[in-house]
């Protein structure tokens, strides 16, 4: 029997998913299980959801041949463009269906977390375009290194809340989101930024992301007269923007895929967030996954130079993406993706996220033939990181 890679009616992808919630979250998990496919499948919805993609998002995002990336690495490399989208990546994807699922579901209050702070600011900006109450929580740290993002969330009406406590990272943030949902289930909608937490936000947020991969067919078909790549190249934190880039190509074999996390300082260094290496099966969030964790449970702390990859898991799909060896995971280094996002603007006159550079650095990890097909999925721009790059270059 032909193995699925996507999710089962139990909100499982092999042995990983589920959902794993407080009794007080108990009700808003059932109404997300029983209704988010129904609603998502009606005429009304998708009309609206895929009029806003175009007309507000600006959608579909090019898929652009990059001709001096390729000549250096002897391979057809396209970039997928979603740092081009409104708000500058893929995150408005998914926050522009989980507010119209919002408004259906008659919730009216928004909260989100945020690491690298696209999330919180593609959050901000549909709220704003709904008229809902917006809060937003990111860690402390995170807030100091992505100032810009800070204060477009706040001119969007936002408020932004500071976590405190353990890494003051996007864990800690997604921490403090919980217990604000805990507070007021009824009211309050979760939006969750990547494919993390328990069933259904996983298959949900995979779905609104879907759209990346269903371009990249059409596209590639005019490109290339075929609608599939040989390889798929996208960062991974929790995992949103290559659950999307992957979506419609995992049951393809001879489409490879290929995950890239960041490694920090080094794998074995103490200061990485390489979870495909480090990671142990565990629960985080509301769902069995794989997570650096110590032996008695504890979450190690994660750390990488990029503030939307330092999270301690990965999404459920992913793990399982890893452990079937559906997708190749690897690891890139602080000083690899650096490197890499620097070679983009100068070959090409893109200055990518330090997020996306990591997927970048992927290319000289990987030993492609000349017909080869290769889509990177650029998803953020760097706008939000230019501090970040000016320390590290002396700029």
């Amino acid at each position: 029997m032909k193995k699925s890679y996507h999710v089962d009616e139990k909100g499982y992808y092999g042995p990983f998913g589920g959902s794993f919630v407080p009794e007080m979250l108990y009700p808003n998990m059932e109404t997300l299980q029983n209704s988010y496919l129904d609603i998502m499948k009606e005429p009304s919805f998708q009309e609206e959801f895929h009029a806003l993609l175009k007309d507000y998002v600006g959608r579909p995002s090019p898929l652009y041949f990059a001709k001096r990336l390729s000549e250096k690495y002897g391979a057809k490399i396209y970039l997928k463009r979603e740092d081009l989208n409104h708000t500058g990546a893929h995150k408005i994807n998914n926050t522009i269906g989980q507010i119209l699922l919002a408004k259906r579901l008659g919730k009216k209050k928004i909260i989100a977390e945020t690491g690298a702070g696209q999330h919180g600011v593609a959050t901000a900006t549909v709220c704003a375009l709904a008229g809902m109450e917006c809060t937003v929580y990111m860690g402390e740290i995170d807030i100091s290194r992505q100032a810009p993002n800070v204060a477009r969330m706040k001119m969007l009406g936002a408020r932004v809340v500071a976590a405190t406590s353990g890494s003051k990272t996007l864990k800690d943030a997604t921490n403090e989101a919980i217990r604000a949902w805990i507070s007021d289930p009824v009211d309050i909608h979760y939006i969750i930024g990547s494919v993390v937490g328990f069933h259904p936000y996983p298959d949900m947020v995979a779905r609104f992301q879907s759209v990346i991969s269903e371009e990249i067919k059409w596209q590639l078909k005019e490109k290339e007269q075929r609608e599939y790549p040989d390889y798929i190249i996208a960062c991974v934190g929790g995992g949103s923007n290559a659950a999307g880039a992957f979506y419609h190509y995992l049951d393809q074999d001879e489409v490879k895929l290929i995950a890239v996390e960041a490694s920090g300082k080094g794998v074995d260094s103490g200061e990485s967030a390489a979870t495909s290496v480090l990671g142990k099966e565990g629960i985080i969030h509301g769902s069995r996954t794989l997570l650096m964790q110590t032996e008695d449970g504890q979450i190690i702390e994660p750390y990488s130079i990029s503030a939307g990859l330092d999270y301690p898991g990965v999404g459920p799909q992913h793990a399982y993406l890893f452990q079937s060896g559906r997708a190749e995971f690897l690891n890139a280094t602080d000083d690899e993706a650096m490197r890499a996002g620097l070679e983009l603007c100068q070959l090409e006159g893109i200055i990518p996220a330090i997020e996306t550079s990591h997927a970048l650095a992927a290319l000289g990890k990987k030993s492609f033939k000349k017909r080869d097909v290769v889509v990177v999925n650029l998803s953020g721009r760097g706008d939000k990181d230019l501090d970040t790059y000016i320390r590290y270059f002396d700029l």
